[in-house]
């Protein structure tokens, strides 16, 4: 064997037994220790609901329709599927750009998907958290933003009540600072079906009220959009240190 081998060889060893005696074990690379997180993203609604019925969880008699048509913009006239849309496509880049993979489960307006179904396509996807995108609606002075997840008293979901109301927290809170809305807080929710046949930790946002017409018409703002996104994926960040 070439004397130049031999030497690079032993050299490599001696090496290697160095930073044993230092770490207590051999060098691993970064990109191994490293755990990439996948997030689910579910852009609540689609452009037509669907008055079907489905269970709301795993054996329950209590059924659901199966998608709501949802709210629309009081003064924007823009349908909550839309917007729900809007930020889960920006939220995707966000993410990605972050080093995280996203699985979308939709990307366009015209799709048929129950709320049972996109719980199980998040499950199957091997995501490690659930978010739900949606926007509220109630009298034309209320506003803010408040975020929805199962009580530990859920009987379909109940053991991710803790890791599902961290998630909730750190989304809110990081939201609410970027944006500026106000903090309407958690809410324990046992009758989501999406959240319901999650397997996942899962958190549901309502981003803000379409029945105000400050916040529709500022959630329509590419300025403001990116506030929402933003303050969406911190909380993810927080959620993962």
């Amino acid at each position: 064997m070439n004397k130049k081998i031999i030497n690079k060889k032993i050299a490599a060893v001696f090496l290697c037994m160095c930073m044993i005696a230092v770490t207590g074990s051999f060098p691993v690379s970064a990109a191994k220790t490293k755990k990439t997180y996948k997030i689910a993203i579910d852009a609540g609604h689609q452009a037509k609901g669907n008055s079907k019925t489905e269970p709301i969880g795993p054996g329950a008699k209590k059924r659901k329709a199966k998608v709501a048509s949802g709210t629309q913009g009081v003064k924007t006239k823009v349908p909550e599927s839309k917007l729900t849309l809007q930020i889960a496509l920006k939220l995707e880049k966000e993410l990605k750009k972050r080093g995280y993979k996203v699985y979308m489960i939709r990307r366009k307006q015209n799709v048929n998907i129950s709320n049972k179904q996109r719980a199980i396509r998040a499950n199957k996807s091997g995501a490690d958290i659930c978010i739900r995108l949606h926007a509220d609606a109630a009298g034309s002075k209320v506003r803010g933003a408040s975020v929805l997840y199962p009580s530990k008293k859920n009987r379909y979901v109940g053991k991710l009540s803790n890791k599902s109301k961290k998630l909730s927290k750190n989304i809110l809170d990081s939201y609410c600072r970027s944006t500026k809305f106000k903090k309407r807080g958690l809410s324990k929710r046992d009758d989501l079906t999406g959240t319901n046949w999650s397997k996942i930790p899962v958190a549901l946002i309502e981003m803000g009220f379409m029945t105000n017409k400050t916040e529709d018409k500022q959630m329509q703002t590419k300025k403001m959009q990116k506030k929402m996104v933003d303050g969406i994926a911190n909380g993810i960040d927080q959620y993962f240190k």
